[in-house]
């Protein structure tokens, strides 16, 4: 640490407040509280070691820091939640950031209200259920709501301008509001039905469920009576699969926390009125954090996404600021929230499950994280480099027979995928199909770039052999660029000559590199090398189909060039043209009503 940070240090108080730590750039990079600054201060600044690496590298970047002393322990816990919001510190973030947890929506102001998997929460008036720790998990409940209640799947657009129902309705997965006879009421009571289910309230669906179907029985319609019998065996199915955790019946959240070699894993296990209804694990990273403070921002950041509160949240661990929160909680739900860590009876039990499923998680992670890094320290003896190739970075081409020809950079840090350094390139000016010329024009866009806008790999990887290894020299070199990261090529097997292995190629060496004795080097390689691909056939195939729509346009009488243009210039694309109104487009220049309506009819056909 430099003397300015510790001479800041012996000049912090023994108070409450609130810590900023800063990068080289004066950019806040981490908020925290403390009851006792200067006693928190020295856990980073006087402990002589700190046995997690990553963390180490991480105080390497803290070159000043601020305090703001407050006058109590609350005050500071506004504080930093206020400073979080404002700064939204990189090493402060524990919920994925950017690309939040999934949640579904339910828009009850609709006519035909549908489920739609979200995101983001927006300010809407819209209820939502949520997050879930997974895209699989969030299917798994859609899939079982629309199974159960047979609600819409289409999106509004396709919706609003339905003129015959779709398949789903045909296989009796619908309930068609697009075109059947189902009233709005008859309808959104399956979907409070379904809002009742995501509670965990099952029993209490069955029972008007159960009802619902002697009276349909009664009135002698006994198809509408057989569907309601269907869901009820649905749901039941589902129940018996649910354990019973808790004999009161009451809803809880049991929260557990299990932390080593900074790493960490929240587990959750949802109990709605006594059934454990669903099990969720969220890894993290500890950073700079206590694990007290990794437990309390976990759930600030949970329940700050999450509509429905549980009257008890059951912890594993006490956290500071306990009651603050509380107050918070029972200040949304309108209704009295209890934060509490057991220490004996039944509750203590639950705790205990959770903490070791938590412990299992962590594990598993840790296992996973290891022969990741065996997998990095493996590549760089075979390659030969001088430092571990902890960035990655790959590229490949994709076009459907020399037709909107694109190319796209995978990246993997750490040995894992890191998708905020991915990059797709539309391949410009090239009317013939050349994988070489592909490869140079990316290859010198990416790396004209200067390293403090993007950084540079370690390791640089091509799809292919010895000629797209060439390429890639070739680039590097005509862009005169000082680079110290290595060059390879991987190149699929040859099956016909009886090739077992895909081949690594390197330059100045004619023959591929012996992987016998480097199998998981080989395999991180193929999965760098596959995700590639996946990214550029998926980004291609968006190319492929926005011109595909866009063709729709030709061939419709009366649009030329002249009025396709204006189309574009004032809708910026199909999507937001397919919702407009009919005298919206007939003002357009070149425009009228009967060539407006011919337009939305054609585009909504396309369907």
């Amino acid at each position: 640490m430099t003397s300015q940070i510790m001479e800041k240090y012996r000049q912090s108080p023994h108070s409450p407040g609130v810590y900023l730590m800063k990068d080289a750039k004066g950019r806040t990079i981490y908020v925290g509280k403390a009851k006792d600054l200067k006693k928190r201060l020295s856990s980073y600044f006087v402990k002589k070691k700190h046995h997690d690496a990553k963390t180490a590298a991480l105080l390497e970047m803290i070159k000043d820091f601020e305090i703001i002393i407050t006058s109590s322990g609350h005050e500071a816990f506004i504080l930093e939640s206020n400073l979080i919001k404002e700064y939204k510190p990189k090493y402060n973030v524990i919920l994925k950031d950017g690309k939040n947890y999934p949640l579904l929506r339910i828009d009850m102001h609709e006519t035909y209200p549908a489920i739609l998997r979200v995101r983001k929460i927006k300010n809407d008036k819209a209820r939502y259920f949520g997050p879930y720790s997974s895209s699989l998990s969030v299917n798994k409940t859609l899939k079982q709501i629309q199974k159960i209640f047979k609600l819409r799947r289409c999106k509004n657009t396709q919706f609003k301008n339905r003129s015959r129902p779709c398949l789903n309705f045909q296989i009796k997965a619908c309930l068609g509001p697009c075109c059947n006879d189902v009233s709005s009421g008859e309808y959104k009571q399956q979907v409070r039905d379904a809002i009742l289910f995501l509670k965990g309230r099952s029993k209490q669906v069955v029972k008007k469920l159960k009802a619902q179907m002697m009276d349909f029985s009664s009135s002698r319609e006994y198809e509408k009576a057989a569907q309601v019998r269907d869901a009820i065996f649905a749901i039941e199915n589902i129940m018996e699969k649910q354990v019973v955790v808790s004999l009161d019946m009451k809803d809880r959240d049991i929260i557990a926390f299990a932390a080593k070699k900074g790493r960490a894993v929240v587990t959750i296990m949802i109990v709605r009125s006594g059934l454990l209804i669903d099990t969720a694990h969220y890894p993290l990273d500890l950073g700079f954090k206590e694990p007290d403070e990794i437990l309390s921002a976990f759930l600030l950041q949970y329940y700050k996404n999450i509509q429905f509160l549980p009257s008890i949240i059951l912890l594993n661990r006490k956290i500071e600021h306990a009651k603050d929160m509380e107050e918070m909680f029972t200040q949304r739900k309108e209704k009295k929230v209890t934060i509490h860590v057991p220490i004996r009876g039944e509750k203590k039990r639950l705790v205990e499950m959770a903490r070791i499923n938590a412990l299992r998680q962590l594990e598993k992670r840790l296992v996973k994280q290891e022969e990741e890094q065996a997998a990095i320290l493996m590549l760089k003896e075979l390659l030969g480099m001088e430092r571990l190739p902890l960035r990655i970075e790959c590229f490949d081409n994709s076009n459907l027979a020399g037709q909107d020809p694109v190319s796209s950079m995978a990246v993997f840090k750490d040995g894992r995928p890191y998708k905020d350094g991915y990059r797709k390139f539309i391949i410009r000016d090239l009317d013939v199909q050349d994988d070489y010329a592909y490869m140079y024009q990316v290859l010198e866009r990416r790396f004209s770039k200067d390293p403090s806008q993007m950084s540079y790999p370690d390791l640089l990887v091509v799809d292919g052999g010895k000629g797209q290894l060439s390429m890639a020299v070739a680039v590097l070199k005509d862009l005169d660029i000082e680079y110290k990261f290595i060059v390879a090529g991987l190149a699929k097997k040859n099956e016909a000559k009886g090739e077992d292995f895909d081949k690594i190629y390197i330059p100045g060496r004619s023959n591929p590199l012996n992987t016998s004795q480097a199998k998981k080097a080989l395999y991180l390689l193929q999965q760098v090398r596959d995700e590639a691909h996946r990214f550029a056939i998926t980004f291609q195939r968006k190319r492929r189909e926005k011109r595909a729509q866009l063709s729709v346009l030709d061939t419709i009488p009366g649009i030329g060039p002249k009025k396709k243009k204006v189309l574009l210039k004032h809708f910026k694309g199909i999507t937001r043209m397919k919702t407009a109104s009919i005298d919206e487009i007939a003002v357009l220049s070149g425009m009228n009503k009967p060539l407006a309506k011919a337009l939305i009819q054609t585009l909504n056909a396309k369907d």
